[in-house]
């Protein structure tokens, strides 16, 4: 007897739906065919296990599992579910009252029967529900994730037996239902971390202002303790909120990934990842032999922080030189390309020496000659070339942490925030792809920030006299026009050009000595 019934295959962020057949017939031996890899063809013993644990029997006849299409790798242990069932249903141990093709059913067995949550939920029930199936049957730790899903009937069961008693009829599973809107309005603005509680930097919370505004790449350069970390920690709380579909593409990276936890649902804070210095490329980038979204599309929608930037890597940092530019990340293999998304904003930040006190007001650098240029030279210009910001942080004097002043706090800085979005949201409408200043093309920044001839020689005796490079020119132009956004003029003035020009410092001659 033939049973059928459908899971699914996630490729990138994307999920394929997949046939699950099982015939049983006359002969010996279990076999599997449709490219399983390991881990699939291991699910015999994990079904025949569970099986036998609610007093079930694996058939002693030839079994034939095809997973379909054929051409299409399948990989990981949630066809367990899916194929155990087909099995009860063609060896006639389980007589089901609902029919089994009309639910996508996905679901890692334990040998006593109980499910594992699995991966990659969130882009399988978006497919189920565009495909037309009535409802999806998966572990009831991952039903709250799918649950985001609406049009769909979400079952979640603890056990195989669940699942089979279900689909007997035996057993009334209400599926869950979750207000998506509610749950994203209610934990909008939920970050711990906060401007508030920052003393003093008060030239550095301008520079996050004016990053967050335009959305700019930063690069912090100063001593250790001067307060980096903290303050690029806090960059996502002012940050415009997330939109719908933002939380539904971030959620749905996470989910592939398997960092969304059990019972999870949907994000709709931005995210913030700060990956350790000794990341590989792969861990970095994304891919691998069956691909997976690295550290760049994980924050996605949001911040990633490179503490300690001159330690990472140079190939590392290399490779994201194409994502930070198109604003995605392409990996290809002779037979299948996937993309996944990684629209980020690059935050890093770096000692300016070996030894941490190079231009420090207090303590003397130890550093030999040469060395602080060598240091610095551990980034290439060309990922340079792709930070608009690069901002000298000094250290809190002991009078400014001890003042018990009320810091501005992240809700007031994000206001004017989003007032410069929308201007910049405006200007760009037009333009497909292009939603801030710093994502403007050269071509652009020609027709979008025009400034005057005091303005235009301002910036020559900049460039003369502090040596600033010729990559500086379109940075300091894309940064004046958010300063321009943010003060609410249709015009840069030359003082919108002047805080521009001093947020180049690593592009002045000499500046290592």
């Amino acid at each position: 007897m033939l049973a059928k019934t459908f899971g699914a295959a996630v490729y990138g962020v994307n999920a394929t739906i997949i046939t699950i057949e099982v015939a049983v017939g006359q002969g010996l031996r279990f076999f599997m065919v449709g490219l399983p890899d390991s881990a699939v063809k291991e699910s015999e013993q994990r079904v025949e296990a569970s099986l036998k644990f609610f007093g079930y029997r694996m058939p002693r006849q030839k079994v034939v599992v095809n997973l379909a299409p054929a051409d299409i790798r399948k990989e990981g242990t949630a066809y367990d579910l899916p194929i155990a069932l087909c099995v009860l249903q063609s060896s006639e141990q389980m007589n089901t009252e609902r029919n089994l093709e009309e639910y996508v059913i996905m679901g890692e067995l334990s040998l006593d029967g109980r499910l594992r949550p699995i991966k990659g939920v969130l882009p399988i029930a978006i497919e189920a529900r565009k495909q037309g199936f009535k409802g999806f049957v998966l572990p009831v730790e991952n039903a709250q994730e799918a649950a985001i899903v609406n049009q769909l009937d979400i079952i979640g069961v603890e056990t195989m037996q669940d699942a089979v008693e279900f689909f007997e009829g035996k057993k009334h599973i209400e599926p869950l239902v979750s207000d998506t809107r509610d749950i994203f309005m209610s934990q909008l603005n939920s970050y711990e971390a906060d401007f508030s509680h920052v003393q003093g930097q008060e030239n550095i919370k301008r520079a996050m202002e004016i990053a967050a505004a335009g959305g700019h790449n930063v690069i912090m350069i100063g001593p250790p303790g001067a307060g980096k970390t903290m303050l690029a920690k806090r960059l996502p709380s002012i940050l415009p909120p997330l939109t719908l579909h933002e939380a539904l593409e971030t959620t749905k990276i996470h989910s592939v990934a398997g960092k969304l936890g059990s019972r999870a649902t949907l994000i709709s804070t931005r995210p913030y990842r700060a990956p350790h210095h000794t990341i590989s490329d792969t861990a970095l980038v994304g891919g691998g032999s069956f691909p997976q979204p690295g550290e760049i599309s994980l924050a996605h929608n949001g911040v990633l922080f490179l503490d300690e930037l001159p330690e990472f890597k140079r190939s590392a940092l290399e490779v994201m030189r194409q994502p930070l530019e198109d604003r995605r990340v392409s990996i290809s293999r002779a037979k299948w390309a996937v993309e996944f998304p990684a629209n980020f904003m690059l935050i890093a930040s770096m000692n300016p020496c070996p030894c941490g006190y190079y231009n420090h007001p207090e303590k003397e650098c130890v550093c030999g000659p040469g060395v602080v240029q060598r240091y610095l030279n551990k980034i290439s210009g060309p990922l340079l070339d792709r930070i608009d910001l690069h901002v000298e942080v000094t250290p809190v004097s002991f009078d400014q942490m001890t003042a018990n002043r009320p810091a501005e706090s992240s809700q007031a800085i994000r206001e004017r925030v989003m007032r410069a979005r929308d201007v910049q949201t405006t200007r760009f409408e037009g333009h497909t792809g292009i939603y801030s200043n710093a994502m403007m093309p050269s071509q652009l920044v020609k027709d979008v920030c025009i400034i005057t001839d005091a303005g235009r020689m301002l910036l020559k005796t900049a460039m003369e006299r502090l040596g600033l490079s010729a990559r500086a020119y379109d940075r300091i132009l894309k940064v004046s026009r958010t300063i321009a956004d943010l003060a609410g003029t249709d015009e840069i003035r030359i003082e919108h050009l002047a805080e521009a020009i001093q947020y180049r410092s690593l592009d002045r001659e000499n500046w290592a000595g």
